[in-house]
């Protein structure tokens, strides 16, 4: 039997240790923190070791100029000797898409088939103020591949070159283009989708709006993808990713002191598509959201406003990715799960635009 002095001891020793594991323990938000998945963080560490850091303590040469996202998931497929096929067999085109403000960039993915194919007009991210339509390059063939139809990848005017609205003049003169011409490349202007991530999701929200107001020929289906779609500062992702890569709260203040003239225009209801009150009659959506994402509420509100206007909606957010995660299908099984969603949407619409 132990003695009254080691008995107290033990009492004393067990005492301490219970409040230094008590004194250890995370706060319940650092607990409640999302984490990325093992092959999500592994991209993370990638662009890491390429040396990426946050825009928002670059110039904006420097931001333009560092490896993207996807250079570093494109370093992790090399890394894991993972095969481009199938989504390397999509034919492109590089063309120039003529419109009052100049001539836009773009690029065809054309897949395998006699066509003609139904399209996708698609917009890339980077804020309005980087990347372009290489950076975006495994979105467009993955979704000309699974859609089974056309892709045009726009460019468009960047910021601070070009101050908004100049990007959403080109988006749509963009979408109105494809319309009219893409037959020529054996399109089928009559099932005719937009698609877009980030920057580029709110504008191809902002193409479906527009035409439906302008009572043109509205898309068939909409693909959004974590959207900028609110001017609030203070929603519960953007208080929550504060040093968050590839995007962090911080990084989008950026973004805004270089696209705009003043922090008021980001009111615009071109910008801040949750507030909008004629979001009825637009058509079907998919919105696909990050849950590590700064965008990440303000992608399933514009989703539940969408809902509650009648408009069918597809919405889903992915856990353990982060913003930039929809094009890594090779490397990150939640992007390859995305991409099978959004295509095969795009496709259900396609049908019903064929009948």
């Amino acid at each position: 039997m132990q003695s009254q002095p080691l008995r107290r001891r033990g009492l004393v020793l067990g005492a301490l240790l219970c409040a230094y594991a008590s004194a250890t323990v995370l706060p319940a938000a650092a607990q409640d923190a999302p984490k990325p998945a093992a092959e999500m963080q592994a991209v993370l560490d990638k662009l890491k070791a390429l040396e990426a850091k946050n825009v928002s303590d670059l110039t904006v040469p420097e931001a333009r100029m560092q490896a993207s996202a996807a250079d570093a998931a494109k370093g992790v497929q090399r890394d894991e000797r993972i095969s481009p096929a199938p989504e390397s067999k999509a034919t492109t085109k590089d063309i120039a898409i003529p419109t009052a403000n100049g001539a836009l960039p773009a690029r065809v993915y054309t897949p395998d088939g006699a066509g003609p194919f139904p399209v996708v007009v698609y917009y890339h991210g980077g804020g309005w103020v980087i990347a372009d339509i290489n950076t975006y390059d495994a979105s467009a063939r993955s979704l000309a591949l699974g859609a089974e139809a056309i892709v045009v990848s726009v460019d468009y005017r960047h910021a601070p070159e070009a101050k908004f609205p100049a990007q959403h003049e080109d988006a749509y003169a963009a979408y109105e283009w494809v319309v009219e011409n893409i037959g020529a490349s054996n399109g089928d202007a009559s099932r005719v989708a937009v698609a877009g991530e980030s920057a580029g999701g709110n504008l191809a929200a902002y193409v479906a709006l527009t035409a439906k107001g302008r009572q043109a020929t509205q898309p068939v289906h909409q693909l959004i993808v974590y959207p900028i779609a609110s001017d609030d500062t203070q929603t519960e992702s953007k208080k929550a990713f504060t040093d968050t890569a590839p995007l962090s709260a911080p990084d989008l203040d950026w973004f805004v002191g270089h696209v705009f003239e003043s922090k008021d225009q980001t009111a615009d209801p071109r910008i801040d598509l949750v507030d909008r009150t004629d979001l009825s009659g637009l058509p079907p959506a998919t919105v696909i959201a990050a849950e590590i994402d700064p965008l990440r509420s303000e992608s399933e509100e514009y989703a539940e406003k969408l809902k509650a206007a009648g408009v069918s909606v597809n919405q889903k957010t992915f856990t353990g990715v982060t913003h930039e995660f929809f094009g890594m299908g090779k490397v990150v099984p939640q992007a390859r799960q995305a991409m099978e969603m959004a295509t095969a949407d795009l496709k259900q619409a396609f049908a019903k635009g064929a009948q």
